[in-house]
């Protein structure tokens, strides 16, 4: 009888020693996940996405076209202070390699080119030094959008210059012309047997009328939703996907206005396949909005704003295509550093950046 007593208590003692055991297990087994997940959150929030996405697996092996679009691009003021002390590629060196991996490279460009005095270290009146074009092409972008509110800074003649400045270099040009009809019309790009045309438009409310392209005169396309359909119409006739780009919202605030909202939905309803914002200087949602993306801002890419942490950061989105349309895309937090300088930020960094925005 102790006998049987006796096996019966070493019998339990081993289970419960094997059962000690399988627990620590799993409790490394669950540390280790959680070690993991950290580490691939950013996995995680790309690989989110919605039925209407054709490629529903994040498999982006099959896209035809990878399109890199980034925010606003200031080459005025503090920036301009660091390109004449390091050379007018300094703002684009920790990033350039990346931007040539897109097909198509895309920005907004706040500060118009042409030629005056000194360039000073503040105000709102922006300037940028002939020449700066050469580092825009040689960072990678080859078509930028001109509608903004500071592309009238320089007046008339400050378009002009800008737009033959980068055309000199073979950059396409978006939302502005020498008329109205110029500044309406799309720049078509074409790669790898896709054709892309670009629509942008900056609002009108917050510049003068002045800064608008009309009838004879050099200037901005403004934000009007009727002129908009019928912009975005005879644009799907010439290319097989319309990405409309819209200058609007409140500065320093996380969230669109009811116009940018409305604005870009009659884009998407008018049969756009993507909306690219910027203005706001932070990063603001990203909505899918009937199964096309709207980025309502990418926030600031190259601007000297040290003074907070949101108007130091932005987003290089990186959104790729096929024959079916937009199939897949990731989202890259930047860090602006020395006033002049994007940064492509580590994980953990970009985790906190993810943690303002709505996405779908």
């Amino acid at each position: 009888m102790r006998i049987k007593t006796k096996i019966k208590s070493l019998l339990l003692g081993a289970v419960i020693f094997l059962t000690l055991i399988a627990c620590m297990f799993l409790i490394y087994g669950s540390f280790l996940d959680i070690k993991n997940n950290q580490s691939s959150i950013l996995d995680i929030f790309n690989s989110v996405k919605t039925d209407s996405v054709q490629n529903v697996n994040n498999n982006i092996n099959s896209h035809d076209v990878k399109l890199v679009a980034v925010g606003d691009i200031m080459l005025s003021r503090g920036v301009n202070a660091r390109m004449v002390k390091n050379g007018d590629d300094y703002p684009f060196l920790k990033v350039a390699d990346y931007l040539k991996s897109g097909d198509i490279v895309f920005g907004n460009l706040e500060s118009p080119i042409a030629l005056g005095d000194t360039i000073a270290l503040d105000g709102t009146v922006f300037r940028a030094r002939p020449g700066v074009e050469k580092s825009l092409k040689n960072a990678g972008f080859n078509v930028l959008s001109l509608a903004n509110n500071h592309m009238g800074n320089q007046g008339q003649s400050g378009v002009e210059y800008t737009i033959n400045s980068l055309k000199s270099v073979l950059i396409n040009t978006s939302g502005a012309g020498k008329d109205y009809n110029s500044a309406h019309t799309p720049v078509i790009i074409e790669k790898n047997g896709l054709k892309f045309a670009f629509l942008s438009y900056t609002d009108g409310s917050i510049i003068p009328d002045s800064y608008e392209a009309k009838n004879s005169n050099y200037g901005v396309a403004y934000m009007d939703e009727d002129k908009l359909k019928e912009d975005v119409l005879k644009a799907k006739k010439l290319a097989d996907f319309v990405i409309v780009s819209m200058h609007a919202g409140l500065e320093y605030t996380y969230r669109p206005t009811q116009k940018q909202i409305s604005f870009a939905h009659t884009a998407i309803d008018s049969g756009a396949e993507l909306v690219l914002g910027h203005h706001p200087h932070q990063i603001q949602d990203v909505e899918n909005y009937k199964g096309k993306y709207i980025f309502y801002s990418l926030g600031n890419f190259v601007f000297d704003q040290e003074w907070s942490m949101e108007t130091k950061q932005g987003l290089l989105a990186e959104i790729y295509f096929n024959k079916s349309g937009l199939v897949d895309y990731n989202l890259i937090p930047i860090l602006i550093s020395d006033y002049a300088q994007p940064n492509i930020l580590s994980d953990d960094e970009a985790i906190e950046v993810f943690k303002s925005i709505k996405r779908p």
